[in-house]
């Protein structure tokens, strides 16, 4: 791509539409394609998947797959770097439990970052990744009035199994949990550089705020119903819907489109087939649950509500998207709060959202970091005038 190249002719109609489609930067992290879906650093993310979190935030910070000695000195250098510089328990007391989790997540971040910030982008953006299942743990006890007698968080776990430690709920398969959250925090961790809360992380790190001020602000973003928050939706509609039986399940769906209400799960801005991410859920939920109603649901829809959707020529992919089994399978291994999902998706972006800032702010233009974010808007129905 040279310097003189076109990439787009802006013309009135590109005005008001969200900057979709108008080229902004460049990414080194992922990239997505309408056949394989997302990539990281040029791997298809279905041959990912049996790599551990740890090991995929390796890859996109340093864009290659890690060794087996670099696989454990990852998990070492995040194992150092955990420790929470403070009482957030204490913080999280003092926040209304009616407040969105999300929005707890943001206030976290925050306060860590008031806490301790270093100024260097990468050690704030390790030091962040590293005290994410603290962070998520902590909030889940104080937010169900069980912050007492929390158990220490044991550094020599995984991301995950620290995570789980420290939820410490009774009777639940903790094995099945690691592992589906663990496959949740690999499909989910990055997704290009245009996306709303990773875009939104970006312009406000450009503005040399601090890593932690851009990563909640790029929470706040994700929060949003019309992003990060459709997974919550997604099992809401399912509970929604309540029975696998086919006819019943088409029914139900041409009567939510009859009223124009959409159909989550399904759609794909730049996809045009399913989501290979959707797949790798499916065959884990076939694996792992098979027999749980809110399984038998998805994959029902996952037959019918593609047909049904193809029946509008205005629909480019009617297919599953990532967003359709997370919440069942999340569901089948104890986190039954579809308002805690978005939270994992804020888990895993974290780790995308931070490694494209520190390409942003330390790789580009030669080491110099992109400039602060400034589009352009003209002015609409105002004229000029003066005080008479």
């Amino acid at each position: 791509m040279s310097d003189e190249e076109v990439l787009l002719e802006v013309t009135n109609s590109h005005l008001n539409t969200g900057l979709r489609g108008v080229p902004v930067g460049t990414c080194r992290t992922s990239f997505v394609t309408p056949t394989e879906g997302v990539h990281y650093c040029g791997y298809p993310i279905k041959e990912l998947t049996n790599f551990s979190p740890e090991d995929i935030v390796y890859l996109l910070f340093n864009k290659e797959l890690p060794n087996p000695q670099q696989s454990m000195e990852i998990r070492a250098d995040l194992a150092r770097r955990a420790e929470i510089p403070g009482d957030l328990v204490a913080v999280f007391r003092t926040l209304p439990k009616y407040g969105h989790p999300m929005d707890w997540l943001s206030v976290a971040i925050h306060t860590i970052g008031m806490w301790e910030t270093t100024g260097d982008w990468k050690e704030d953006a390790m030091n962040l990744i590293a005290r994410m299942p603290r962070i998520m743990g902590l909030m889940y006890r104080v937010r169900e009035g069980r912050d007492e007698d929390i158990p220490a968080d044991d550094t020599s776990l995984s991301m995950v199994q620290r995570f789980v430690s420290t939820l410490d709920l009774d009777e639940i398969d903790n094995d099945k949990m690691e592992r589906v959250i663990a496959t949740y925090l690999v499909l989910h961790m990055d997704h290009g550089g245009g996306n709303l809360s990773t875009f939104t992380g970006k312009a406000i790190a450009s503005s040399k705020a601090t890593m932690y001020s851009a990563m909640a602000g790029a929470m706040n973003a994700l929060s949003g119903p019309l992003h990060g928050r459709a997974n919550q939706s997604c099992l809401e509609f399912v509970l929604k819907i309540g029975t696998s039986d086919p006819v019943e399940v088409e029914r139900f769906v041409r009567g939510e489109l009859a009223e124009k209400r959409p159909i989550f799960g399904f759609g794909h801005a730049v996809l045009r087939s399913e989501d290979p991410r959707a797949t790798v859920q499916f065959a884990l939920g076939e694996e792992i649950c098979p027999d749980d109603e809110n399984f038998k649901i998805i994959r029902t829809l996952r037959e019918v509500a593609p047909r049904v959707l193809a029946e509008n020529p205005n629909i480019s992919n009617p297919n599953a998207n990532v967003d359709i089994a997370s919440g069942a399978l999340l569901h089948h291994v104890g986190l039954e709060d579809p308002t805690y999902y978005t939270t994992f998706f804020g888990w895993a972006r974290v780790m995308g959202i931070g490694a494209q800032i520190v390409d942003e702010r330390t790789v580009f233009r030669g080491g110099k970091g992109t400039p602060l974010y400034r589009p352009k808007y003209y002015a609409e129905q105002q004229t000029l005038r003066h005080i008479k």
